[in-house]
């Protein structure tokens, strides 16, 4: 571990740094429904309006499936769109929860995740699946976009994690795999690292 001196908390976002996602999979099952045509609004979709709106908690789950039949121009049924939403979740290895379960012995541990109600469903899961209902204990607190109203990386949301735990913001440490997101977090004087492959959280606390 290097760096960690003056750090007392420990911030992580989900996807690709706790919880492995693949967009591809849900990627190939909405190119399965649609004609070539259409394939280039998959990838726009994930930077659309109505998916940021349903990761700020601004509108309901209905009516973000009908947002999503309505941008693609298809009848899809609730469990389809759920499916494919869902598809992207790949799992959380085990060596990161053990590590989490012993970096909470020396540190405060917090989860900042854009996310949504419909993942984060399937998250809880299989947090409860592998460590029962003991998981809710390994962090101190979530930060969960679509509870917040804010995203990523708004610096005004890593105000808000900094208010609510406490401390000075050099005292926390913040895991991302995007740049951009790291890049919020420094303007409010939180230290970061950038997790930019599967083991890099590993090898970051390897002599811990």
């Amino acid at each position: 571990m290097k760096n960690t001196k003056d750090i007392k908390f420990l911030i992580f976002d989900l996807g690709n740094v706790i919880y492995d996602i693949d967009y591809s999979l849900t990627f190939n099952k909405l190119y399965s429904k649609l004609p070539q045509s259409a394939h280039e609004q998959v990838k726009e979709f994930m930077v659309s309006d109505i998916h940021y709106q349903l990761e700020m908690g601004k509108i309901s789950e209905a009516a973000f499936r009908d947002g999503v039949r309505s941008y693609f121009g298809q009848e899809w049924e609730d469990a389809w769109i759920d499916e494919v939403w869902n598809a992207l979740l790949v799992d959380i290895p085990q060596e990161r929860l053990e590590l989490l379960k012993k970096l909470k012995m020396n540190f405060g541990i917090y989860m900042l995740s854009n996310t949504n109600s419909i993942h984060f469903k399937v998250v809880e899961r299989v947090f409860a699946d592998r460590l029962g209902n003991q998981w809710m204990k390994l962090f101190g607190r979530l930060f969960l976009s679509h509870e917040m109203g804010l995203r990523k990386p708004d610096p005004a949301i890593y105000k808000a994690v900094v208010q609510a735990v406490g401390g000075k913001p050099e005292e926390f440490l913040f895991f991302d795999d995007l740049e951009s997101n790291l890049e919020g977090a420094k303007s409010v004087g939180i230290q970061t690292h950038h997790v930019n492959h599967p083991k890099a959280l590993i090898e970051f606390f390897a002599h811990v």
